[in-house]
Formats: C-alpha cells, sequence, structure tokens
C-alpha cells in the first residue's frame, strides 16, 4: 500500500475515535508515564496452518494491530502472552510461542518497549466477539490484509516473511 493511503485509512480511522475516546487514550499514557519508569508489552503474530494472521481491531485507537498488551508487575512475558491472546481472540496457546524480537516503540513514547512472539500452536476457544476493548478480530490471509493495517504491523509482517532479524524500533 503506498504511503499516501496508509496515511487516508489512518486519517478515517482516526476520525472515527470519538474526542472522549482520544481523551482516555492520553489519560492512560499520561497515567502509565507517572508510575511507571518503562512500559513492557506483548503481541502475538498469529498464523494459522492457512497461512493467515490474526489481527485485532481496538474500540479506542485506530488500525488493525497484533494481539497483545502489558506486562503486569510479578507477571512474565510468556504468561502476559497467553492471558492477552485469550482476553483478545479467544486463543489458547497448546506449544511455546518463539520470541521474534524486542523492540522499542519510540512513537508511543520513550520508554515503551514491546516482546514480539510467533505464534503457531494453538486452538481457538470460541469466536471472538465484539466488546468494550475489542471491536473486530479475525483470521486474514497475507496477501489481503484489510484496510488500516497499521505500519508496524506491516513492518513485522515484511520481517517475519522475509526472514530479516528484527528491527530495533517498532
Amino acid at each position: 500500500m503506498s504511503g499516501g493511503s496508509e496515511r487516508a485509512d489512518r486519517s478515517v480511522s482516526e476520525a472515527r475515535l470519538s474526542r472522549v475516546q482520544r481523551l482516555q487514550v492520553r489519560l492512560l499514557h499520561a497515567y502509565f508515564r507517572l508510575v511507571r519508569p518503562m512500559t513492557l508489552g506483548v503481541r502475538a503474530v498469529v498464523l494459522n496452518e492457512a497461512g493467515e494472521v490474526f489481527l485485532i481491531r481496538h474500540s479506542y485507537t485506530p488500525g488493525w494491530h497484533f494481539p497483545g498488551g502489558g506486562v503486569e508487575a510479578g507477571e512474565a512475558m510468556v504468561e502476559a502472552l497467553a492471558r492477552e491472546l485469550h482476553e483478545e481472540g479467544r486463543i489458547s496457546l497448546t506449544g511455546p510461542a518463539q520470541l521474534h524480537g524486542i523492540y522499542f516503540n519510540r512513537k508511543t513514547s520513550r520508554r515503551d518497549h514491546v516482546a514480539l512472539y510467533i505464534v503457531r500452536d494453538f486452538v481457538v476457544d470460541e469466536a471472538k466477539r465484539p466488546d468494550w476493548e475489542i471491536a473486530e478480530a479475525g483470521f486474514f490471509p497475507l496477501d489481503a490484509l484489510p484496510p488500516g493495517v497499521t505500519s508496524g504491523t506491516r513492518r513485522r509482517l515484511a520481517e517475519i516473511a522475509a526472514g530479516h532479524l528484527p528491527a530495533t524500533d517498532w
């Protein structure tokens, strides 16, 4: 997708967010800056046997993303990954997830880091239904991703498909 098309998709997605939702995101980021010197998150590239990737679209931020979220105090990254996969996709791990890389997410904050895992061994417990956090979720062919997939998500998929080492920045 060209840069102009991606910007247009992002503008349309951002326009869908209400002022209240944008304010909520800003307040959460400000809160985390105060209470956490560094934030650590996990995301998963969930790939099924048909060669499709699982993506989610949040209700409070634009674009399609890999499922994931924050690692809580006292929680191991793989525990956070399993929890987030279940919460956001009703997906349960049936084998080990492979750590692909750890990224500095400087677009979010000067403190944010993301551990990206590749997940191939899993079961879908039930279809994910929309809720207050996840507006949409599903598996998509790698050559037919939905409009609005974030640039970071696209870069990670290209990295994995080409067998490249992870970049340093998300």
